[in-house]
């Protein structure tokens, strides 16, 4: 019987049972695979995010499924990739890897035990905020700005941010993948973190993300803007938590750390 080899890694975490979840199954040696069977795996890994990659030319191609859909960008999903490759030698430790995907080509390296992912930027142009975003939100907003995938909300404080309870089917109908919201840090969270955040996307089928590398792309311009600091510490305030290190340029860089939690084999192809 043909198997397949699946991990789940927890990212932007040092530690087990935080950060964010995500499941790795590489695909080499079974030939193409149909999307629709990654769209099951996925849905069977429910996880926020789970991702097959494959060995092509020097680098490898990526893909990304939710439990219900296939996104373009997905950060921790991507750290935990390259984690699983260099720990199971697939990738050959010390040496950069190049992922080709839906959003690009997108790079990993390993610098002093944090892996640096080489993402798109994706600043958020002010917009106006939508019918019903305070609503949902239960707090009015002090700023409201659109990227690529997500609306970014700027909440008065980080206690604010810690603290909201938001209307899920209303942030759900709102045209956007997702909703980022961020405040400056505070004492709370160490001298060191200079924003935290929330995610959610209950369109996508995950009512909060533990931890969102893509929304870091679009809040690391964004803090820069605000501090003109281009290395930045965030903060994802879920109840899992975890750490993004971000540098902000014409791409962004996202570090992290991650730790496996469970090696399988996958056994319906």
């Amino acid at each position: 019987m043909l198997t397949l080899p699946i991990y789940q890694v927890d990212a932007f975490t040092s530690r087990p049972f935080a950060g964010n979840p995500a499941a790795v199954c590489p695909i080499d040696g079974v030939g193409p695979v149909d999307a629709h069977w990654m769209q099951q795996v996925a849905a069977e890994m429910n996880l926020s995010e789970t991702a097959f990659v494959q060995r092509q030319g020097e680098g490898f191609a990526l893909r990304w499924f939710t439990p219900t859909v296939e996104v373009d960008l997905c950060g921790h999903a991507t750290l935990a990739t390259a984690h699983v490759l260099w720990e199971t030698g697939r990738a050959r430790p010390g040496h950069d890897i190049v992922f080709h995907t839906r959003s690009g080509e997108l790079g990993a390296r390993m610098e002093g035990g944090w892996i640096w992912l080489d993402f798109p930027a994706d600043p958020p142009q002010p917009v106006r905020a939508p019918d019903g975003l305070a609503a949902a939100l239960g707090v009015e907003p002090l700023h409201v700005g659109r990227g690529r995938f997500d609306l970014l909300v700027e909440l008065p404080t980080a206690q604010t941010v810690r603290e909201l309870a938001p209307d899920l089917l209303a942030l759900g109908r709102l045209p956007v993948r997702g909703v980022i919201v961020t405040a400056a840090g505070d004492r709370d969270e160490g001298g060191e973190i200079d924003f935290v955040s929330r995610f959610f996307a209950p369109a996508l089928g995950i009512p909060e993300d533990p931890v969102t590398g893509s929304a870091h792309c679009t809040l690391a311009p964004f803090w820069h803007e605000r501090t003109g600091l281009h290395e930045m510490v965030g903060h994802q305030v879920s109840k899992r938590g975890g750490t993004v290190r971000v540098r902000s340029g014409r791409r962004v860089a996202l570090g992290g750390q991650a730790v496996t939690v469970l090696t399988g084999e996958l056994l319906a192809l």
